[in-house]
């Protein structure tokens, strides 16, 4: 997100968080749907069908399909591209490629909003000419994706918002070399897909609006392997890398509950990801209440 408004931020009920998760289920299938497609020498637009596909037998509505001109289902970035990739027919996967695939949906008109990024196994073509080994596009996706975690377990009621800002910024920091986008930053969701407030991926702790329950944000990171600055394509929506490096995109809903973030987008609510952070333990008791409505699917209570 890079559009910045000045409104109230939004603050939902428990059952309008209810209706996110459902949300952020369907967007979750979605891409595992699309994830579990990639592959050399399938195309981003047969990724985007499949995800379409799932958003629509769940009884839901893609968030990014005709959003501000938006012509797909799914945001398929690839190699240098760091977000917003048109899918298309003519772009196929090739072995060694990595793509992050960003995905949103509406249930009742509540939005969800998630992204990872997979690296491509090796085909018989073989990896494109000079791109990045293995090792270190392993290191990048995994340094994006912790930086990531390490700043949903910063969405607690009576924190700062740039609580968050700041703990993506050093665990990123912490774990090598890498640019940091800051062009392009997390949001408010809910009602609409973009919302105040935005989060950015850096700052100082203590600032900014203080995390009610209620809220809800869409947290993103975004590293590469090279410089941070960006390059916005003729297509008026691909952002690229100026300098050619290879990118990372991840990012979640959660929701701020009374006992914790809850990852909305996240299938075990986050449980796992928390689990994971150097250092940390999941809290026993500090248990987020799952929605009872019809389709919401099997869950389990997410712990901060």
């Amino acid at each position: 997100m890079r559009l910045r408004r000045d409104e109230p931020i939004q603050i939902k009920t428990p059952a309008q968080i209810a209706i996110m998760r459902e949300a952020g289920l369907v967007t979750a299938a979605a891409l595992h749907a699309a994830i579990a497609a990639v592959a050399p020498g399938i195309s981003t637009a047969e990724l985007d069908a499949i995800a379409e596909r799932e958003i629509r037998l769940a009884g839901a509505v893609p968030s990014f399909k005709g959003y501000h001109g938006y012509p797909a289902t799914i945001c398929t970035s690839v190699n240098n591209q760091i977000v917003h990739g048109i899918p298309s027919a003519e772009q196929v996967l090739r072995g060694g490629d990595v793509i992050s695939i960003d995905c949103g949906a509406i249930v009742d008109g509540w939005h969800g909003d998630s992204a990872v990024t997979v690296h491509v196994g090796h085909g018989d073509d073989g990896a494109e000419p000079g791109s990045p080994g293995d090792a270190e596009l392993a290191g990048l996706l995994r340094a994006c994706e912790q930086a990531l975690w390490h700043g949903l377990a910063q969405a607690v009621a009576g924190r700062r918002l740039s609580d968050i800002s700041h703990a993506i910024a050093r665990a990123a920091r912490a774990a090598g070399r890498y640019g940091i986008v800051r062009e392009y930053t997390g949001h408010g969701i809910g009602t609409q897909m973009h919302m105040d407030p935005a989060v950015p991926n850096f700052g100082r702790p203590g600032r900014g609006p203080v995390l009610q329950e209620g809220m809800a944000l869409a947290i993103e990171r975004m590293l590469v392997l090279g410089q941070p600055q960006t390059r916005l394509l003729d297509d008026e929506w691909t952002v690229v890398t100026e300098d050619g490096s290879w990118a990372a995109h991840f990012e979640h809903t959660v929701a701020i509950t009374a006992d914790g973030p809850w990852v909305l987008t996240a299938p075990d609510g986050g449980v796992s990801g928390f689990a994971t952070l150097a250092g940390r333990k999941t809290l026993a008791g500090r248990n987020a209440p799952e929605p009872v409505a019809a389709g919401a699917g099997d869950q389990q209570k997410a712990r901060d």
